[in-house]
């Protein structure tokens, strides 16, 4: 079992000063969070806005060390799309399919070193429970075939024992969240399903629906928070191989300060190194 603790992203400009040095250059970044950090693993957020090649991947290699491990947010165009109400041309479902078949074929660099821990495809809201929507999950899982592939959904509509169920029996992991108790939100179940465990953590920003995007992720967790979530972890841990803990509260470096306090709660917490 192997916890790994990071951050959704590096690469923010409103880091520099909070966490980066001021003068640090923006290829330098993920080098500093590697390095100077000391951060085991990230969240590579950029995928989902662009297809990835496989020579973004090979650069991106060369700034961590080996024993670094990346998860992969897949594409737009394969979670979102294909589905958004507010596309008046949506792209196809066989677009979506071929789409991810390239976001495949870029993952190979990390394949080859052992350095992807999985894909999280995270769906949007308007994504809702039905036959239709699990197949097309399924028809994913069967693109991206080995690689370990995680699901995120954004709609409380998924929030059932149901939803578990298909997911366990599909050997498709649940991304587990903490964001704002609002209702059209995912509460918060800290449940496994597959060999790949993970919890995102999104801050607590009520304000979520009617915030700009970069205000929504607008939270500092306080330590009592942070604490709170210990037993879970450890029980999550306990039922999977890898276990990835991601903060996406990344307004300000607020992020790097929470991973590197859960860092260091866990590591007293477990009597060891997380």
């Amino acid at each position: 079992m192997t916890i790994r603790i990071g951050t959704s992203g590096f690469s923010f400009l409103d880091w520099k000063g909070p966490v980066y040095p001021k003068e640090l250059k923006t290829a330098e970044m993920l080098s500093y969070y590697a390095g100077d950090l000391k951060f085991n693993s990230v969240e590579v957020n950029f995928t989902y806005y662009a297809l990835p090649s496989e020579k973004s991947f090979m650069g991106m290699q060369k700034k961590v060390p080996k024993e670094f491990v990346f998860t992969v947010k897949g594409n737009r165009g394969t979670t979102h799309d294909p589905f958004d109400p507010r596309i008046i041309r949506k792209p196809s479902i066989m677009q979506a399919f071929e789409d991810t078949k390239k976001f495949a074929v870029a993952l190979k660099p990390l394949i080859a070193e052992n350095q992807l821990g999985c894909v999280l495809l995270q769906f949007p809201f308007f994504f809702n429970p039905s036959e239709e929507s699990k197949e097309y999950i399924v028809k994913c899982r069967d693109i991206l075939k080995d690689i370990p592939l995680v699901i995120e959904f954004r709609s409380a509509e998924w929030a059932k024992p149901e939803t578990l169920t298909f997911l366990s029996g599909n050997k498709l992991g649940f991304c587990a969240v903490d964001e704002p108790k609002l209702n059209r939100l995912m509460p918060y179940m800290p449940e496994v399903t597959s060999k790949t465990g993970y919890l995102r953590f999104h801050g607590r920003n009520n304000n979520w629906f009617n915030a700009p995007m970069e205000e929504r992720y607008n939270y500092l967790y306080s330590e009592p928070e942070l604490k709170s979530f210990l037993p879970d972890i450890k029980k999550m841990a306990g039922r999977c191989k890898d276990l990835f803990l991601f903060f996406n509260n990344c307004h300000l470096g607020s992020a790097v300060k929470n991973a590197d306090n859960l860092r260091k709660l866990l590591i007293e917490y477990l009597g060891a190194a997380a």
